[in-house]
């Protein structure tokens, strides 16, 4: 567990201006992770924002299983050559052009990857050839067979070549476990399980604290990160009690940003049963108040701090609440998920990406099986061959680029709601949970049918489940 240090000044707590001046602090994304005894349905569960600056696009795409030469290689972004491995699995793929840390993704094994900004103190890092960023969570979606191999694999990647950014934790999951994995810049990372019946939370600083890199069940980190933190005067046995990775490696601003802070406590207060304070200790990971259900998830990615003093909306009526301070749900939202893994299913449904395509507050999660084919053109810009070629290059004519993007469709809709959010949001949640209730509702007898197809035929099972999936796409 670990203190929290909050400024108290309940002006500054709210003042859009000190939120936002902070965005390299806490302005990013947001992850809550929740192991398969504490869920309703006994899948893991990993829930996820992903929020950037500025007018985006993702791209959405099914890539295939693909063959290597001994030869072949790839240059990262900064200049260092990676060879490819034999062969990498297929995988969905959530696709912002141009960002080297927005990609989301779900691979053929379910291990699912997302990632939280997380800034580090580290000024003087270790890198080889420039690092590796971007690459390191498409490595662990194209190689990984699990989530405890895409913790292993991430961390010899950054062991070998140095992590690029400041830092940042990659939560991953698969059907059985589910991990965070934080990485510093420079060659320094470590990683910890989230127990079976607990969840975790993280904003963007790091959560990790307490560490045992021996309890390899639990643990895995660089075998250096207690001895480099005391080399640089960033922890002492002797006045430290316990090594903290948090305390030791963060960027004390990320810490103490507000913005991060209250979207922990928010969330903190609403699936753990209890009463925190703004100032509590938050626990790395915890037991839910009561078995997590999909609609508890979306419910948190839609938070905006009602009914709390941080709601700088005040009930919606001084305007939308994306013009005040910080949320989970927030103006810099691009998309939102929660993926639903399974066992002892075929992956073509075992493995469920449940998708808000913008804001998840005025848009409802549906589902994505693993098993979809294809993607429909309206919803990606040219193959996922060229996307993955070219997913680097400048965009010289947006408005060209996006033309008739069904993403633009779901963005337009959002910023109308905004502009009268408070006439207009009650009957849109009641909208959203007759949508998302009616889904989950049908998924036992929808899955039944579609696995009595599978048996009989595979081929005819994927057309039913891509049909499925794609009816309540927006194409025109």
């Amino acid at each position: 567990m670990y203190r929290i240090k909050i400024i108290q000044s309940t002006l500054l707590l709210l003042s859009p201006f000190f939120l936002f001046s902070q965005k390299d602090q806490g302005l990013d994304c947001f992850s809550i992770l929740a192991g398969k005894d504490a869920t309703s349905d006994g899948s893991v569960m990993l829930a996820h924002n992903e929020d950037d600056w500025g007018d985006r696009i993702v791209n959405w795409y099914k890539v295939t299983e693909r063959s290597h030469k001994k030869t072949d290689s790839v240059v990262l972004k900064n200049g260092a050559s990676m060879a490819l491995p034999s062969q990498t699995w297929s995988y969905l793929w959530l696709e912002m052009p141009e960002m080297e840390f927005s990609d989301s993704y779900m691979n053929e094994w379910g291990v699912t990857i997302a990632s939280d900004a997380c800034l580090s103190r580290e000024n003087d890092p270790e890198l080889t050839n420039g690092g590796i960023g971007y690459w390191l969570r498409r490595s662990m979606a194209e190689q990984a067979k699990s989530a405890r191999d895409a913790v292993k694999i991430g961390g010899r990647l950054v062991d070998t070549y140095g992590y690029s950014s400041s830092g940042r934790t990659y939560c991953i999951a698969d059907a059985t476990e589910v991990w965070m994995l934080s990485v510093v810049k420079g060659k320094h990372w470590v990683a910890q399980r989230v127990p079976d019946d607990q969840l975790a939370i993280i904003p963007n600083y790091y959560t990790i604290g307490s560490i045992q890199l021996d309890d390899t069940l639990n643990f895995y980190g660089s075998p250096d990160l207690i001895s480099y933190a005391e080399e640089k005067g960033w922890y002492s046995p002797e006045t430290d009690s316990v090594f903290n990775f948090r305390e030791a490696y963060s960027d004390t601003g990320t810490l103490n940003n507000t913005g991060n802070i209250v979207r922990h406590w928010s969330a903190m207060n609403a699936l753990s049963g209890k009463k925190y304070e703004i100032d509590s200790e938050f626990p790395f990971s915890f037991e839910p108040s009561e078995k997590i259900r999909l609609q508890d998830l979306f419910s948190v990615l839609r938070n905006h701090n009602e009914g709390t003093e941080y709601d700088g909306s005040k009930g919606y009526t001084k305007g939308n609440p994306h013009e005040f301070g910080r949320a989970i749900c927030s103006q810099t939202t691009q998309y939102g998920f929660v993926a639903q893994l399974r066992q002892n299913m075929p992956k073509e449904l075992a493995y469920v990406m449940w998708l808000s395509p913008f804001r998840p507050c005025v848009h409802p999660f549906t589902q994505w099986y693993f098993g979809i084919d294809e993607i429909p053109e309206q919803y990606r810009n040219g193959t996922w061959q060229e996307a993955l070629d070219n997913h680097f290059e400048t965009i010289d004519n947006p408005d060209e680029y996006a033309s008739g993007h069904a993403f633009l469709k779901y963005v337009k809709e959002a910023k109308a709601i905004d502009s009268s959010y408070h006439d207009k949001i009650e009957d849109i949640s009641i909208g959203l949970k007759q949508i998302e209730n009616g889904l989950i509702n049908k998924q036992p007898v929808i899955e039944q049918r579609l696995m009595d197809l599978y048996e009989k035929d595979r081929e005819q099972a994927v057309k039913a489940i891509s049909g499925y999936v794609t009816r309540g796409f927006k194409t025109d």
